[in-house]
């Protein structure tokens, strides 16, 4: 990573650069989604612009299981929609949704089984006035609002279907990828996940517990 390069972190929050340019290997996403989600809480998400970085911390996802789980867009089985969570781990299934923002998700499981990770919230630790342009917000309002929330973050971070779809972000060649700097959740909550109708009783959202920048209900349920 460029040191000399413009990046700024959140005040408050510690984060080892030095770790940040290793992505975690393909072996990490090739488990069960809800193994996958409780690990990536505390990770580091991050996208490469030109010498920047932008960059936050994973602090709420939500597991998608397959073709058992009706909320999962595999559930209707493979498509070239969907195709990605059917492929091998570690790669971006980014779709658009309610017509106005991406989503961002990363496929799980040996290649051919479905199954994938939502993130529905970051905390921002570099590249925020970056952050903010693309929002559209000003830096120096309520931070909250660059990155709680899937739509917000992918908007912050650039994440779109057609620049993203498919990308791996295991690779070391990638723009975008999931780093480990070594920091550890002091406490993970399981609640059922939001948003959703279909099998809305699963206790498939897991987050950071106390964390501001959590998008929904932040207690167990």
């Amino acid at each position: 990573m460029d040191s000399t390069s413009q990046v700024t972190r959140l005040k408050g929050t510690k984060v080892q650069q030095d770790k940040l340019d290793q992505p975690l290997p393909r072996k990490f996403y090739a488990r069960d989604p809800r193994e996958v989600s409780r690990d990536l809480l505390g990770k580091v998400l991050v996208r490469r612009e030109g010498r920047k970085l932008l960059a936050g911390r994973i602090v709420e996802v939500e597991a998608y299981l397959g073709d058992d789980d009706p909320a999962a867009h595999a559930a209707a089985g493979k498509t070239l929609r969907n195709a990605v969570l059917f492929g091998p781990p570690g790669h971006s299934y980014v779709y658009f949704i309610y017509g106005n923002h991406y989503c961002f998700n990363v496929s799980c499981l040996p290649d051919g089984i479905a199954g994938g990770v939502l993130f529905r919230a970051l905390a921002p630790l570099f590249g925020i006035e970056a952050m903010a342009r693309a929002r559209g917000v000003s830096e120096n309002g309520n931070i909250r609002l660059l990155t709680s929330g899937p739509g917000r973050l992918a908007e912050a971070l650039g994440i779109t279907r057609e620049h993203d779809n498919g990308k791996d972000v295991t690779s070391a060649k990638s723009d975008l990828w999931i780093a480990d700097d070594g920091y550890r959740p002091a406490q993970v909550v399981t609640t059922t996940r939001i948003g959703i109708t279909k099998a809305a009783k699963r206790p498939l959202r897991y987050l950071i517990a106390g964390n501001r920048f959590v998008s929904g209900p932040r207690t167990a349920t």
